[in-house]
């Protein structure tokens, strides 16, 4: 009796190994980001990053190049600091614009957001890392990030059109998936 059990056991187990198909990659380590994929995480580890500040990069050669506009102070000096610490990285050109923080451009930042929210599909507008940012300079509203459908693309730039005391509106939302996110 104690055999047949021992047999029926162990045909289970090898059983159930042949099920699960193992092979030596799914062992293999996580393969090593990409210098692109390490700037990105770098950057959303800025503490004052918020929604309303937009940054982008360039890599040549050793060479990071910052772009973007920011509301956030400090936000661009910590950014060249974190990118430098990226392996491989020796030179940073910080070209981030600091934008005003008026009153005007405030309500609007604030508005916007209250619409997004309310009216939109709000998935896109987390607090720690949003896929949408808004960008308000001098009553222009520039929506910048990723989207994953057309039509929530459409939706926020029509919400955007209509936001009092917006005098342009620029919709750069990308729709799919941010590949440096891996």
């Amino acid at each position: 009796m104690n055999r047949i059990k021992k047999f029926f056991i162990l045909s289970f187990a090898v059983i159930s190994l042949s099920l699960v198909g193992f092979n030596s990659a799914s062992f293999a380590a996580k393969p090593e980001r990409s210098i692109e994929q390490k700037i990105y995480r770098k950057l959303l580890e800025l503490p004052r990053y918020g929604l309303f500040d937009h940054i982008t990069f360039q890599v040549q050669g050793d060479t990071v190049i910052l772009s973007g506009k920011t509301i956030s102070l400090g936000t661009k000096q910590a950014a060249a600091a974190y990118v430098k610490e990226v392996a491989g990285v020796k030179n940073v050109v910080n070209n981030i614009e600091e934008l005003p923080i008026g009153s005007f451009d405030q309500a609007i930042r604030r508005a916007a957001y209250r619409t997004f929210v309310n009216r939109g599909p709000a998935q896109y507008f987390s607090t720690t890392h949003p896929d949408v940012r808004i960008i308000v300079e001098n009553g222009r509203l520039t929506l910048e990030g990723f989207v994953s459908r057309q039509a929530d693309s459409d939706t926020l730039n029509i919400l955007a059109r209509g936001i009092p005391n917006v005098f342009e509106v620029t919709n750069n939302l990308v729709v799919g998936r941010d590949s440096r996110r891996s």
